[in-house]
């Protein structure tokens, strides 16, 4: 594995799963693996859990780290070829990601959808830029259209709490005063994929993801009739992918309480709005599982760490 950019640069999950158990019950087992290796952390927005997690992955593998946040600690990059950068930019990312290779063995690359233009927000600029013109691998750290990072902390959690082989997974979308991007669920949706598991979509009229991501996914616009009898059920808000970035609902009753999640286990990438996205209940019960997703970051960044370093060594 050359980069980590989506879910679908995983070779064998059911392998990639069994490693990272292994890695879970022993985090310092690759201690030296990362020794006098660098992983450079860079972020165009703000994190909590990518960017600790990572870190922290990457302090288990006995590597050094460099983080930095664009707009306020370093100069504010230009992405377009031809430019005369006479304006407010003053680095070019072709200069830029070559000189962060020369500084890191690996940079990861964090960088939300705008949600202001659909065709500009697929064409994933910032994380395609740096691919293209650094030579260390890259880590996809949350882009516009995904964050596999994420997905995988997520299919971790799922395959150590499942209690049947092919458990009903469902993705609820969930009321939110904000535009949100769609990231996190299409990443789970491919995640899903992967995983072959019973997943059923639901959320209001005009929310449908990207049908090139969700394909032959089923979709139920009834909530209550799409959480009966579910395992699993994950919580997000997405904006509307079809007037694209627009919040078309506000419907506080698409938020998920004790009543619908039934004995399903309840999932959420966080941060979370309480008594907005979900009730207090469901979040303080023994059905939540959002620390443990949390707990699973570390796992998964350390997995993707570990193919990277042993990619280069090779």
């Amino acid at each position: 594995m050359k980069d980590y950019l989506s879910v679908n640069d995983i070779n064998s999950l059911p392998n990639w799963i069994d490693d990272a158990k292994k890695i879970k019950q022993n985090p310092l087992m690759d201690k030296a693996l990362g020794a006098n290796k660098t992983l450079g952390l860079f972020f165009f927005n703000n994190s909590l859990r990518t960017r600790l997690s990572t870190q922290k992955a990457a302090m288990n593998l006995g590597m050094n780290v460099m983080i930095m946040n664009f707009g306020n600690d370093g100069w504010a990059l230009e992405f377009e070829d031809g430019t005369i950068m006479d304006k407010g930019k003053a680095e070019h990312v072709k200069e830029a990601a070559q000189v962060l290779s020369q500084y890191c063995d690996i940079i990861g690359i964090r960088a939300f959808a705008l949600l202001k233009n659909k065709e500009r927000d697929e064409e994933e600029l910032i994380l395609k830029s740096f691919k293209k013109y650094a030579s260390a691998p890259i880590i996809n750290l949350e882009s516009s259209l995904s964050h596999p990072l994420q997905a995988l902390a997520d299919i971790i959690t799922i395959a150590e709490q499942q209690q049947i082989k092919t458990p009903k997974i469902v993705l609820s979308w969930a009321p939110h005063p904000r535009a949100l991007p769609h990231a996190v669920a299409n990443s789970f949706v491919e995640m899903m994929h992967l995983y072959k598991a019973n997943l059923l979509i639901t959320h209001p009229p005009g929310y449908e993801l990207d049908p090139r991501i969700t394909k032959n996914t089923p979709i139920e616009y009834n909530q209550k009739q799409a959480l009966e009898k579910a395992d699993f059920v994950y919580v997000k808000n997405w904006s509307s992918y079809i007037d694209y970035g627009e919040v078309m609902n506000t419907d506080t009753n698409w938020m998920i309480n004790l009543e619908k999640l039934g004995k399903a286990k309840f999932m959420h990438c966080l941060p979370v709005r309480r008594n907005v996205i979900v009730e207090d209940a469901v979040l303080d019960s023994s059905q939540s599982l959002v620390i443990e997703q949390a707990n699973n970051r570390t796992c998964a960044a350390q997995l993707v760490l570990k193919y990277l370093l042993e990619a280069k060594a090779e």
